[in-house]
C-alpha cells in the first residue's frame, strides 16, 4: 500500500469518463450520495426485453475517486444485466469493507488498492456501482411480464 492513493491512472481514469450525459427518457434512475465528502453519482440506462443496459447516461459530480470509479463502470456497463451490476457492487463494498485481497472481477478496479486502507474514500468509490445496480433493478422492474 506505498502506491500514492491519486496516481496517474486514477487521474486519467477521472478525466475520461464515457456516456456523462444523462438519457433524456432513461426507463431506470438512481442518484447516490456520499454523506462524508458529498460526491454525488446520478445513472440513467435503458434496457432491452431482456433487462440487459442496452444506454447508459451519468451525472458525476465526485472527487478523482468517485470520477475514475464512474469511468470503470461506463466502460464495462452496456450489455450487463441487474443481477451482474447487483454481484459486482456487492463485490466491491466487500473487497473494501476487507482492505484486503483480491479486487472484484469488474475490469479496472485493481487501481483503487491504494484506497483499501482510506475507508473515508471508500464510498465515494462505491457510488457508481450503487447507483447503476439500483437504476438497472429499477428499469427490469418496468418490463412487461412475459
Amino acid at each position: 500500500m506505498n502506491a500514492p492513493l491519486y496516481n496517474a491512472e486514477i487521474l486519467r481514469l477521472a478525466t475520461s469518463i464515457p456516456h456523462h450525459e444523462r438519457l433524456t427518457d432513461p426507463m431506470g434512475t438512481a442518484e447516490k450520495r456520499s454523506p462524508i465528502c458529498g460526491s454525488r453519482v446520478t445513472v440513467d440506462v435503458n434496457v432491452d426485453d431482456d433487462g440487459r443496459v442496452t444506454e447508459l447516461g451519468m451525472l458525476v459530480r465526485a472527487c478523482a475517486l468517485g470520477q475514475a470509479s464512474s469511468s470503470l463502470l461506463a466502460a464495462q456497463i452496456l450489455g450487463r444485466t441487474p443481477a451482474e451490476l447487483a454481484t459486482a457492487r456487492d463485490a466491491l463494498g466487500a473487497w473494501l469493507a476487507a482492505g484486503e485481497g483480491t479486487p472484484p472481477e469488474w475490469p479496472g478496479l485493481a487501481v483503487f488498492e491504494p484506497a483499501l486502507g482510506y475507508t473515508a474514500r471508500h464510498a465515494s468509490i462505491r457510488l457508481a456501482f450503487e447507483a447503476a445496480a439500483d437504476a438497472a433493478a429499477d428499469a427490469a422492474a418496468r418490463l412487461p411480464v412475459r
